[in-house]
């Protein structure tokens, strides 16, 4: 499975990379910005993208739409902070399929996961 993180902070990245990576056969791949991130998803097709809303160059509810427009399929979960809520409509609108609020549990995020792909992880 591949996973593409997009959040601009490292620390963020690496918590969700961390939480993942005990996935079995999990590739996990990362993008600083909206725009990194719709490159790389046309590069790469990963399964999976954790989304963060709020990022320089190109937010995450324009990514996440951008992406939608480019793969109907895409399976996007947005990770939001507290007071971000009013965007999760939109989110959800475009086709994204859940959302985490940060500060999140691993086993939260991996539920997130399960939904979205439909598969059951341990």
């Amino acid at each position: 499975m591949k996973i593409l993180i997009v959040d601009d902070a490292k620390l963020m990245r690496g918590m969700i990379k961390t939480a993942v990576s005990k996935i079995p056969e999990t590739i996990v791949l990362e993008a600083e910005n909206g725009e990194d991130a719709i490159q790389l998803y046309r590069a790469t097709k990963p399964d999976l993208v954790t989304m963060d809303i709020t990022m320089d160059y190109k937010n995450g509810v324009d990514a996440a739409r951008e992406i939608m427009q480019t793969d109907p399929s895409a399976h996007i979960i947005m990770v939001t902070a507290l007071g971000q809520e009013n965007l999760l409509k939109e989110c959800i609108d475009i086709g994204v399929k859940d959302f985490i609020v940060k500060p999140f549990t691993r086993e939260r995020l991996l539920s997130a996961i399960s939904k979205a792909l439909n598969i059951k992880l341990a």
